[in-house]
């Protein structure tokens, strides 16, 4: 059975200043032992233990923990932070009612239980699952973020369902102007829009652009933060229905190989300049990585396919036509939406050929949804 692992980010719930304070002063602590040990020699780096710094407040596995993470950094000359950071047999989690705990031993021997602040249904369930024995817990890492709130991360490694026998495939067209068409075999399909994107884009460009000709550089690197999570937050919501989808027919999810499209593609100097159509924004990559991860969990398969010609051929015998903006005209009139055609291409076919020196037009696909052919389409 596959093994999936996943981080969780849990806040500290309602954390007061005396600890806050104590996890700054640790903290301190702990970076300034991981940069005594770049003083030592490799070889005897490996030989240390806690019994070493025995002198210090610090918890052995603690301490323990960052010899480790520090003989892993083996080109590091000098560590600006290194978090407090513990193997799984450090800590333990509980519940109480609706109230997840986390306790360890920060000091030697003395234990600090804290609770936890849990922001989605997903991660309560994992941490169920972990309370229960289910799925294994790995490291803790007690971090802080710039806006000064303190959570910790927990590795957790999970048995993942092998991918469930499918009766299709959704293909799924990723896009600017929708965000992803996923398209059924011969049936409808279902868009994302970017309209509300490409305008948010937009509103952050100009606010950026006045930012920057006032020097505010820091508000500049806070609003770009602020997009990515935004932009994050939409592909989470995105992929959750994308897999949802596939669940509720039966099917897989079929994307197009993307990779190398900002080298392989030309844009403008027109294009670049608007935020909203340049492709160095486009957070497509990451759709796909999130979709995948979410239907590794729900047993649902997940293919790519070649991305060739796969918005220029006809869905219903693969022979190559016109596409206009949003518009796609096969060679006997036909109309029908680009986005549409190219997510039926991407979900019915899983190969192209085709001659560089086209001069008419040809069949390019080999189909592979019945017997005789999709849509009584030739061989190639």
């Amino acid at each position: 059975m596959a093994k999936q692992t996943l981080t969780l980010k849990l806040p500290f719930y309602q954390l007061n200043q005396v600890k806050a304070s104590e996890f700054e002063r640790l903290t301190a602590l702990n970076t300034q032992v991981a940069n005594d040990l770049l003083r030592f020699s490799k070889k005897e780096r490996r030989e240390l233990t806690s019994a070493s710094f025995s002198h210090l407040e610090l918890g052995s596995m603690w301490i323990n923990q960052t010899i480790r993470n520090t003989n892993a950094k083996t080109k590091a000359k000098r560590f600006k932070r290194m978090w407090l950071e513990v193997n799984n047999q450090g800590y333990k989690i509980t519940k109480s009612g609706e109230l997840y705990t986390v306790s360890f031993n920060l000091y030697r021997g003395r234990k600090k239980r804290i609770p936890l602040e849990v922001h989605s249904s997903s991660q309560a369930k994992v941490l169920d699952k972990a309370i229960l024995g289910q799925v294994k817990l790995g490291s803790l890492k007690i971090c802080k973020s710039k806006k000064g709130v303190w959570y910790v991360l927990i590795s957790v490694s999970m048995d993942v369902p092998e991918p469930n026998q499918v009766k299709g495939w959704i293909g799924v067209d990723r896009g600017q102007n929708n965000l992803a068409v996923a398209a059924l075999p011969k049936s409808f399909g279902k868009f994302w829009k970017a309209g509300r994107v490409k305008k948010l884009r937009r509103k952050f460009q100009k606010t950026r652009k006045q930012l920057q000709e006032a020097k505010k550089l820091k508000k500049v690197k806070q609003l770009e933060q602020r997009e990515r999570k935004i932009m994050t937050h939409i592909n989470h919501i995105v992929s959750k229905q994308l897999v949802q989808l596939a669940q509720d027919y039966g099917m897989g999810l079929r994307f197009e190989d993307l990779s190398g499209i900002r080298q392989t593609s030309k844009q403008r100097k027109k294009t670049k300049s608007d935020a909203s159509k340049n492709r160095d924004h486009w957070a497509f990559y990451q759709l796909e990585q999130f979709t995948r991860y979410k239907a590794s969990l729900a047993g649902v398969p997940v293919e790519s396919v070649p991305a060739p010609y796969t918005s220029k051929s006809d869905h219903r015998n693969g022979v190559i036509g016109k596409r206009n903006r949003h518009w796609f005209t096969g060679f006997d009139g036909y109309k029908c939406n680009a986005d549409w055609n190219a997510a039926q291409n991407i979900g019915k076919w899983v190969g192209f050929s085709c001659p560089l020196n086209l001069q008419k037009t040809v069949s390019v696909m080999d189909a592979v949804d019945s017997k005789d052919g999709v849509d009584d389409s030739p061989p190639n």
